[in-house]
């Protein structure tokens, strides 16, 4: 993107200064975009000499930047660009992560000095403690290390749980904590409309930046903690990231403290606060036109795991709601630049860009769409197994609750608040809405293909792919791929190091049991 290329230390042209790794035709470089903290600390002087406000964190001021529609903004601070891994078709070309490092230095990336090839646990472990105190020395903020496994055929073998894969752990320090008092307690109000506690802070400074507000998560865990008005409290940034507060320090209450009282009805719109399951730890504000509700649906049905919508962040969507420009996520769709230029966050040319990435999101993939509609309970995996699944959202919207459960991975509560999404009477106009407007999502098309019809599991780990490259060998050729084994299971593909559980279900089941070199038979035909 336009704005990448701004960053001095992404190069223009690869270097080829080591004859080990000449310069390939075709590489794929992963990497992470920050802000150096000499340079954060140098823009936020300038803004307030400029008599401007500071930033809060590198973090979210670098995420915000590289996002900006106009690349002068983000010549204007200095970005910088770290790379952490590098990919070639053929991974025999680069068989290990140090060999990777070593090359993506003689390509002309930054990439970090500070990695480190070790031999056994008692060299990780002195390793990860050195950098505890060390790592306040370096010129980016990080609050953990990544541990892998060097040999990258090893890493593929190993295999994914989830997201997570085997062959890689990261290892946090403790969170930097701070203390400070709670000057008061308010309600938030989510996109789903969840009433959230949060605390106003005396600002103080936790992990590199100023610290005003932090989640109290909900009323129950309130009462477990004891928090008070009034409370000095011990706070920390969980994950590094989000302010929260651990505990009070109950020794220093003087008899001034308040508790805490949820109130009854939303503190945006007045609408009572109810709860829809007896047993839930939230409190709801059911009003879907409420206005914090609105402005979080259309952020979220715009964000990157939705429809990834180019500059249509918080900022620019509570604009356009305080422009009346817009209501509810289809509402964006009737955005014209004659509208957009009026306001005073944008030109001509961010006005342009704004609409134009709008409308080239009118038929989004399924899964991202179904993502972004804010369903309670689905996120990007559930959407995407919904999708391919049902294969349109109208087959999802007509589903029953014992079709949907019939769904791997899907149970009765996603099933349920699936259904009731789809029956709210203003959820449909906001359905109708937006194929009146031509937004249709793409519907999933059936592969055909030599395994069309036939569901495969994996157990153990294979040696020549690992198991996520496995699923999508699989469903490229048409098949279904599985995470357990049921009725429907076709074949079994057993591994090395498997799981008996899988084995005897399967010897139950009639399953038939493949071995890894019949399974690359059956891929190759």
């Amino acid at each position: 993107m336009p704005n990448v290329r701004t960053l001095g230390n992404v190069p223009e042209r690869l270097t080829e200064t080591d004859s080990a790794f000449p310069v390939p035709t075709l590489l794929e470089v992963r990497g992470e975009v920050y802000f150096p903290v000499a340079g954060f600390a140098e823009l936020n002087e300038k803004l307030v000499a400029a008599g401007k406000a500071p930033f809060a964190n590198p973090r979210n001021t670098a995420a915000g930047t590289i996002r900006q529609l106009d690349p002068k903004l983000v010549v204007g601070r200095p970005l910088h660009f770290r790379a952490y891994d590098l990919l070639r078709d053929d991974p025999a070309d680069v068989p290990t992560y140090s060999e990777a490092y070593h090359a993506l230095h003689a390509l002309g990336f930054l990439a970090n000095r500070e990695a480190k090839v070790l031999t056994d646990i008692k060299q990780v472990t002195a390793y990860a403690h050195k950098w505890e105190t060390e790592r306040q020395k370096l010129a980016f903020n990080t609050d953990g290390l990544v541990i892998k496994a060097n040999d990258r055929r090893l890493y593929r073998r190993l295999g994914v749980v989830g997201k997570a894969p085997r062959a890689a752990v990261a290892f946090k320090y403790p969170a930097e904590q701070a203390t400070t008092k709670v000057k008061d307690i308010f309600v938030s109000i989510g996109r789903t409309g969840a009433a959230t506690p949060v605390a106003m802070l005396e600002a103080v400074v936790v992990a590199g930046s100023t610290v005003q507000m932090a989640t109290l998560h909900n009323e129950s865990e309130i009462k477990r903690k004891d928090i008070r008005i009034g409370d000095t409290v011990i706070v920390h940034k969980a994950g590094d990231v989000i302010p929260e507060v651990v505990e009070p320090l109950v020794k220093l209450r003087n008899g001034s403290e308040k508790i805490f009282k949820m109130p009854t009805h939303c503190p945006e719109c007045n609408t009572k606060l109810v709860k829809y399951k007896a047993e839930d730890a939230v409190w709801r504000c059911p009003n879907d036109a409420c206005p914090s509700r609105s402005w979080k649906r259309i952020e979220h049905f715009a964000s990157k795991a939705a429809l990834d919508i180019e500059g249509l962040g918080e900022k620019n969507v509570i604009a356009l709601i305080n422009a009346e420009l817009v209501k509810d996520p289809a509402d964006i769709y009737t955005l014209t630049e004659e509208q957009v230029l009026k306001l005073e966050r944008f030109a001509e040319i961010s006005a342009h860009k704004l609409v134009a990435a709008i409308q080239a999101k009118k038929n989004p993939p399924l899964n991202r769409f179904v993502y972004g509609l804010g369903i309670r309970h689905i996120g990007t995996q559930t959407a995407t197994d919904l999708a391919n699944h049902f294969r349109s959202l109208e087959a999802i919207g007509k589903a029953t609750i014992d079709e949907l459960a019939e769904v791997e991975g899907i149970g009765e509560v996603v099933a349920e608040s699936t259904v009731e999404w789809f029956s709210e009477p203003h959820n449909q106009k906001l359905l109708e809405k937006f194929k009146k407007l031509g937004v249709q999502p793409q519907t999933v098309k059936k592969v055909g293909g030599k395994l069309s019809g036939k569901s495969f599991v994996v157990t153990g780990s294979l040696d020549s792919l690992g198991r996520e490259e496995a699923g999508e060998k699989i469903r490229a050729l048409g098949g279904t791929f599985q995470s357990s084994v049921g009725k429907d299971t076709d074949y079994l593909v057993v591994g090395d190091n498997v799981g008996a559980s899988k084995l005897a279900k399967a010897a139950k089941l009639g399953t038939k049991q493949i071995t890894e070199a019949e399974f690359l038979q059956l891929l190759k035909g």
